[in-house]
């Protein structure tokens, strides 16, 4: 099986831009993934619009993000969320963690 990719572009606003898919394949370089919350913001927006496929995994980093700046004081806010991640944020009753 072929490795997935995820990307990420960040803004100097705040805002990451993800692109690809946030799946148990794609998310393996903790590295990576950890230095998109390295921000002087206050606020992180993660733009999903281009994410093509999540699945648990994908949920559970982006829950883990979440606990890790609230650990800082600050916030995570989704933004154009995809279906996918809306039914899966609703079947794991976590929908209200990103409001």
């Amino acid at each position: 099986m072929a490795a997935t990719k995820v990307h990420f572009k960040s803004q100097s606003d705040g805002i990451i831009y993800v692109n690809g898919e946030l799946t148990r394949n794609s998310l393996t370089d903790e590295r990576l993934l950890n230095r998109q919350l390295e921000s002087a913001q206050s606020t992180l927006y993660f733009d999903l619009s281009n994410v093509s496929r999540v699945d648990t995994a994908g949920l559970a980093w982006l829950i883990h993000s979440l606990g890790k700046l609230q650990q800082q004081d600050k916030r995570l806010e989704l933004k154009n969320i995809p279906e996918q991640l809306r039914n899966l944020m609703a079947l794991g009753q976590v929908s209200t963690l990103f409001e």
